[in-house]
């Protein structure tokens, strides 16, 4: 059982025209009622077609029976919801926000007609008995009024639609279809049908299909945003909720002649029906041209030098379209559909299409003419000003047109408009910086044009700010002088001034423009001031800064050396000559402060740091309260960690290869100690071979660094009598001081392949091929009960030759 929404509309002539292209009567509802329209309701439970009809209303009778002076008609057996509806008063649609009348590309319709609503009937979800879906429909009749084929008889309507998904077969789905029959049949290429395709993955009256998404979107439909009014069933029966599953498409034309039916009479029919699988709903708009005379263009007819304009013409199915614009003219978009956009130029032309297809082949003309263009001009006037009380001037020039208005701005993106139509603008008493341009208009055809920007800046009053320390002492031949800082001022520093009386200023020379001013070479107490100046604003004058003259003399030392790097754990020697002064100090504090007892007076500290410092000499001389700094600063070079590796182990005759290595990055130089069998005791890496006459060799091994940094260390080489062999402890006592790993001593032995463990149960407790490693007595970090435990291991000598061992020790806790 299908479920479809289609909309008929059958266009009958009642009578002859007086002319060949006259349209009939109140085929655009322009009346506001159905009057010369047939009209029907019913539910499709019984099928499509005529079998679904149930109440007809003819257009030769009032309502109810027919649909003279008729504005509405209910749903079928449903009185308080309207199927059919004229729309005499544009709104918006609630699920696609599209007008309900439209206006397409210049062309108002006035008048349209809605079809269906939002009301369903809902039978058994899974086979879509009982119920039934609406279905309404309008259809004219008409005679097309004899002449030559040749002369177009044209029918243009406007279509909008909205129709909520069934997630049925694609056949089952909500559509709307406009359907032109004549004597011979239906015209295929007029007869257009919209609807919601589907995958059809599953049986006719089912639901669940998946939507054809990408081909919806391709025919022009979109997802409201809106949510159905219909609680939508589940296949199980429960309830799915609000689904926001309703799609809509907005208005398009759609034209078709009907010249090769001259004499003839054809219908054209819309009709709307709700589908039966699960009850969802379907409705469309209709709006019809009261225009029968062929092919009409819809742009304006007068447009503006190189602005760029929209042309269109009702579309036909499968059609092609042919434009053709002036030589001076440029394409925007293709000219392979519908709709163009052009770019014209200052030249007047004319826009001829073609369209055609199987049922039709129109064409139309339209000449259009073209106005100059408004230029903006160039605003001058760009300026500053001081906040406060302010004015400028600005002035438009080379421009063309009636000045619509002023605009101004604080952010040059939002603009508001000021009340004045003059070439010339003063604007006054601004407090923040505002750009300005001005509209310029020619008439109501072409946009007005904008003039390039001027900005007023608005500087902000002057800050003087304060000048720091406000109060500061030099002594006689004070060689560090006082620097005098400025902060919290607003603007740039015009120059700083002086002062010996408070009264008469003097510039300093030259003049000095930086926030801050060193003060030094003083004979008698000064003032010092700076002049400050923001932009436009008048100049400020900071606050007053003193500086008192001390008659006694400023401590004078002479110290060396001034930076020094030394090796770590080595002395840092710092020598200084006091010429003037009472007394010294050092930070940070060490033993050598002390008083003055003679001039000039030296002395020496020896400084042992452990990283780079610096050393602050500070001298004092009685009477003066400024203290004389002298920085010695001692880099420590990094401490020098000589790595000779690990003590060891070896027998008789193996070669033993040492590799020391230190911290520095060098080159170092080494030197080993006794040198006993090295082959060369000045190298890194020597190698020695030990005899039957040596035992327990301990070496001490030294790095030299180039700037000659020393480093050292002590490695010891146990030498056995015995042949390459790998000796096992019989006991260890982990948690204990001593004796606390359980590990193998190679003695000639190069590498290891394993050395495990194993505890009375056969269970695996410690594995490791790394010689020098040893077992803890822990697995897993669980400490092992003390008892015996098994080992094996396995290693290979200096010779090649395979040592394996095996045995039981014991774990004592």
């Amino acid at each position: 059982m299908k479920c479809r929404l289609s909309a008929v509309f059958l266009i009958v002539w009642l009578g002859s025209f007086s002319q060949t292209q006259t349209c009939p009567a109140n085929i655009n509802f322009a009346t506001g009622d159905l009057t010369h329209w047939y009209a029907y309701t019913g539910n499709n439970e019984l099928g499509n077609g005529p079998s679904a009809i149930l109440q007809r209303y003819d257009s030769n009778n009032s309502y109810p029976t027919g649909t003279i002076g008729t504005r509405s008609i209910q749903e079928y057996d449903l009185n308080s919801v309207v199927g059919i509806r004229v729309i005499t008063s544009s709104s918006r649609d609630p699920f696609g926000n599209f007008p309900t009348i439209p206006t397409i590309n210049g062309y108002a319709y006035n008048y349209s007609i809605l079809l269906g609503s939002t009301a369903i009937t809902r039978g058994n979800p899974n086979n879509g008995s009982g119920g039934g879906g609406y279905v309404r429909g309008v259809s004219y009749r008409i005679k097309v009024p004899p002449g030559p084929a040749t002369e177009p008889y044209t029918m243009t309507y406007a279509y909008a639609m909205v129709l909520e998904n069934g997630t049925h077969v694609s056949a089952q789905q909500p559509l709307i279809s406009a359907t032109l029959k004549t004597p011979a049949g239906i015209i295929a290429c007029a007869s257009p049908s919209y609807y919601l395709p589907t995958l059809n993955n599953v049986t006719e009256g089912g639901r669940g299909a998946t939507l054809d998404s990408a081909a919806a979107k391709r025919n022009g439909f979109s997802v409201s945003q809106t949510r159905s009014p219909n609680d939508d069933p589940a296949p199980n029966g429960s309830s799915a909720g609000n689904l926001q599953d309703v799609w809509v498409k907005g208005w398009t034309e759609v034209t078709f002649d009907l010249s090769p039916y001259r004499g003839q009479q054809v219908s054209l029919t819309f009709e709307a029906d709700n589908c039966i699988p699960g009850g969802h709903f379907a409705y469309g708009y209709i709006a019809i041209r009261n225009s029968c005379a062929g092919l009409m263009i819809s742009g304006d007819s007068l447009v503006c030098n190189n602005s760029i304009v929209t042309y269109s013409v009702p579309s036909l199915a499968g059609a092609i379209y042919n434009w053709i614009i002036p030589n001076s003219w440029s394409l925007v978009t293709s000219d392979t559909s519908n709709i163009i956009q052009i770019k014209t130029s200052s030249l007047p032309g004319t826009v001829i299409v073609r369209e055609k297809n199987s049922c039709a082949d129109l064409k139309d003309t339209i000449n259009i003419k073209t106005l100059p263009s408004p230029v903006g001009g160039i605003l001058n006037g760009s300026t500053a000003v001081c906040t406060g009380t302010n004015s400028s001037v600005l002035s438009l020039i080379n421009y063309s047109g009636v000045i619509k208005s002023w605009l101004q701005s604080t952010d040059n993106q939002t603009w508001s408009p000021i009340s004045d139509t003059t070439a010339s603008f003063s604007p006054e008493n601004l407090d923040t910086t505002t750009y300005f341009k001005v509209q310029v208009g020619k008439g109501d055809v072409c946009p007005p044009d904008s003039s390039s920007s001027a900005k007023v800046q608005v500087d902000s009053k002057t800050i003087g700010g304060l000048v720091s320390p406000p109060q500061a002492t030099l002594c006689a031949d004070q060689t560090a002088g006082e620097v005098l800082t400025l902060s919290g001022n607003l603007g740039t520093v015009q120059r700083w001034q002086y002062s010996t009386d408070g009264t008469n200023w003097t510039d300093t020379q030259p003049d000095d423009t930086a926030t801050s001013l060193t003060v030094q070479g003083i004979t008698s107490t000064t003032q010092y001031r700076l002049v400050d100046k923001n932009g436009t604003c008048p100049p400020e004058i900071s606050t007053v800064a003193r500086i008192d003259f001390n008659p006694v003399e400023f401590p004078q030392a002479i110290s060396e050396p001034t930076d020094t790097t030394i090796c770590f754990g080595t002395p840092a020697f710092l020598n200084a000559e006091i010429e003037t002064g009472s007394s010294y100090s050092w930070s940070p504090f060490f033993a050598g402060s002390s008083n003055v007892s003679s001039l000039p007076y030296q002395f020496q500290n020896t400084v042992v740091p452990v990283s780079s410092t610096d050393y602050v000499l500070r001298v004092m001389n009685n009477g003066c309260p400024n203290a004389l700094l002298d920085t010695f600063h001692v880099n420590v070079l990094a401490r020098v960690v000589v790595s000779p590796g690990n003590d060891t182990s070896v027998v008789v005759g193996e070669p033993l290869q040492f590799h020391a290595v230190s911290s520095d990055q060098g080159p170092d130089s080494f030197s080993w100690a006794p040198g006993t069998e090295l082959n060369n005791p000045s190298i890194a890496d020597p190698v020695a071979v030990y005899n039957e006459n040596d035992n327990t060799i301990k070496y001490l091994v030294k790095a030299i660094t180039p700037f000659g940094c020393e480093g050292e260390a002590y490695v010891t080489v146990k030498v056995f009598k015995t042949k390459p062999d790998i000796f096992v402890p019989n006991a260890f006592t982990p948690g204990l001081a001593v004796n606390s790993i359980f590990r193998p001593i190679p003695v000639g032995v190069t590498s290891l392949e394993y050395f495990r463990i194993y505890n009375r149960l056969g269970q695996l407790v410690y594995n490791t091929s790394a010689l020098g490693n040893g077992w803890d007595g822990r697995l897993n970090g669980v400490n092992q009960d003390s008892g015996g435990y098994v080992w094996m291991v396995k290693g290979t000598d200096y010779q090649g030759n395979i040592i394996a061992k095996k045995g039981i020790m014991v774990l004592v806790r």
